[in-house]
């Protein structure tokens, strides 16, 4: 006479013979099959009337990975990790890329530093881990800098033309060097009005045109400087020290100067400075071989060695220095 098999309950509730390893054996089928959402009802089903295994529940984890479940992923990894399983390295990887997509970036810094000051990550896994430490420095960095630029641009996106030229130059110069943290072309056109307004500081036009060309906004902005007008689009500009006559200049310094390096060091910082106010022009008429010798007199004459000049130049680059003391 055929013995009869003991059914086995759970909470009340039946489990007939074969029916956990059916379940498991689906959801297997399923994730070979990429069908990660029923692969991750059977596994769900399943793993309520039995413990898992590690093979179960290292397919789990992957599946619940690829179906962007992360929290349960991560309770997963967790357990099969608790098991000590024997490709550890491997779940510990997987664990730790689930840890990065729930964006926990310090513990995944703390567990990657640990294991390296451990020294038990074999050698052939050292450079992964290396390399997804890096990376998660990276994600970590560039999800604080979105932060801080969602931040500046909840800030001003209403602002308006009369509050931004209210404020003092100086002030000014502060909110544009928090708008480089973020996307300007929200307010890109806000932006060009107050480039275009006749009474904003010259040294603050170049700096929102900087801005401009450094995130290649689309836009045609009409420039006033010196009695002249210009209309630029900024994604055809180049930057100030990268603009023709400042080339020029810079090379007829370092010549005159080769032998005065402290000399030398003063005045490609002013012109680095001054390019920045002249932008989008640059000296004007002036030649650049003058221009080199003016900046050069003027430095000079600035530590008491007076000399035959061109004051007309002098004075323009005296103008110049004052638009840039903010």
């Amino acid at each position: 006479m055929k013995k009869k098999r003991k059914l086995q309950t759970f909470e009340n509730v039946v489990v007939f013979p074969g029916m956990v390893e059916n379940l498991l054996t689906e959801a297997h089928q399923y994730a070979e099959h990429y069908q990660y959402e029923l692969a991750n009802e059977r596994f769900e089903q399943a793993l309520q009337y039995t413990p898992g295994d590690e093979a179960t529940l290292s397919v789990y984890a992957y599946s619940l990975y690829e179906a962007k479940d992360f929290e349960r992923a991560k309770e997963v990894c967790e357990e099969l990790l608790a098991l000590g399983p024997v490709l550890y390295f491997e779940a510990m990887e997987l664990y730790l890329t689930v840890c990065m997509q729930l964006r926990q970036f310090q513990q995944v810094e703390r567990i990657i530093e640990s294991l390296l000051d451990e020294g038990i990550v074999p050698a052939e896994q050292l450079e992964k881990f290396t390399r997804l430490k890096d990376l998660n420095a990276e994600i970590a960095e560039n999800k604080r800098h979105q932060e801080e630029a969602a931040i500046v641009l909840e800030t001003y996106e209403d602002l308006a033309l009369e509050d931004f030229l209210a404020k003092s130059p100086a002030e000014q110069v502060t909110m544009i060097q928090e708008l480089t943290m973020m996307n300007i072309r929200p307010i890109a056109e806000m932006l060009k009005q107050v480039i275009e307004q006749e009474q904003t500081h010259p040294f603050i036009k170049s700096l929102l045109l900087i801005l401009f060309v450094e995130q290649e906004v689309q836009i045609k902005v009409e420039i006033r400087k010196f009695g002249r007008t210009k209309q630029v689009n900024p994604t055809t500009l180049d930057l100030p020290t990268a603009m023709p006559q400042f080339g020029q200049v810079a090379v007829f310094i370092e010549e005159a100067l080769a032998q005065e390096p402290s000399t030398l060091e003063f005045v490609q910082h002013l012109i680095a400075k001054h390019a920045i106010a002249l932008y989008p022009f640059e000296w004007l008429d002036y030649d650049s071989e003058d221009v080199a010798a003016g900046y050069i007199d003027y430095v000079r004459g600035m530590f008491g060695k007076i000399q035959e000049m061109d004051y007309e130049l002098q004075d323009f680059i005296g103008e110049l220095e004052k638009w840039t003391e903010l």
